[in-house]
């Protein structure tokens, strides 16, 4: 029998948690995910984060590899979900993360056991493919949804978004002139800081609101 899924855990340990998966390209305990897992705990939350098998292999030997298709990811996500039984658990991550905790959200025996879904960077397309939606089963979620989405985001940006029927309990927070990783330009006059922060305090707002 495989270990569990390696864990690291910031904030509270009481309350409600937040698991929160890694994008695509970058681990659990890259810049981003640490930053943003910090200021959520300072926020109050206690934040989950885990690794998808494919990236902790790539820690073994260095090569890298691509993530393995949707129904895999579901499942190692699932597997983790069923450690934290007690509740209430937030789901959620970064990017293709995000986009896997949806899926789970949007699927009738799951999301009935969910708090709520908290997506930083959704990939509501890939970059320059705007007709290949990602977006079909975001109608089914059922349970609150917040995504926090940069203006500028080449996976959707503010036109891109402003155009889809997104389900009535999907909140969208945008964050301003930001990117993928909601990092604004310098001519912005923002900083990646105070983009960051302002997402933790919608996340944040956005779980107090419904727990």
């Amino acid at each position: 029998m495989p270990a569990p899924t390696p864990l690291l855990q910031d904030g509270p340990a009481t309350g409600p948690i937040l698991l929160l998966a890694h994008g695509a390209g970058a681990p659990m305990d890259s810049d981003f995910m640490t930053e943003m897992a910090g200021l959520l705990a300072g926020c109050g939350v206690h934040v989950v984060r885990f690794e998808f098998a494919y990236m902790r292999a790539r820690r073994t030997d260095g090569k890298r590899r691509p993530p393995p298709r949707m129904p895999g990811l579901i499942d190692e996500f699932q597997q983790v979900m069923s450690r934290f039984p007690d509740g209430p658990v937030f789901i959620g991550g970064k990017s293709m993360g995000g986009r896997v905790a949806s899926m789970i959200a949007a699927d009738p025996q799951d999301g009935s056991n969910i708090a709520g879904l908290a997506c930083l960077g959704y990939p509501f397309h890939p970059p320059g493919k705007p007709d290949s939606l990602r977006t079909q089963h975001l109608p089914a979620i059922t349970c609150p949804a917040l995504i926090v989405q940069g203006e500028r985001d080449p996976f959707g940006n503010k036109d891109d978004v402003a155009g889809y029927e997104l389900p009535a309990n999907m909140q969208v927070f945008w964050s301003a002139s930001g990117n993928h990783d909601l990092t604004p330009p310098k001519k912005s006059g923002r900083t990646a800081q105070e983009n960051w922060t302002e997402a933790a305090q919608a996340i944040s707002g956005f779980i107090d609101g419904n727990t």
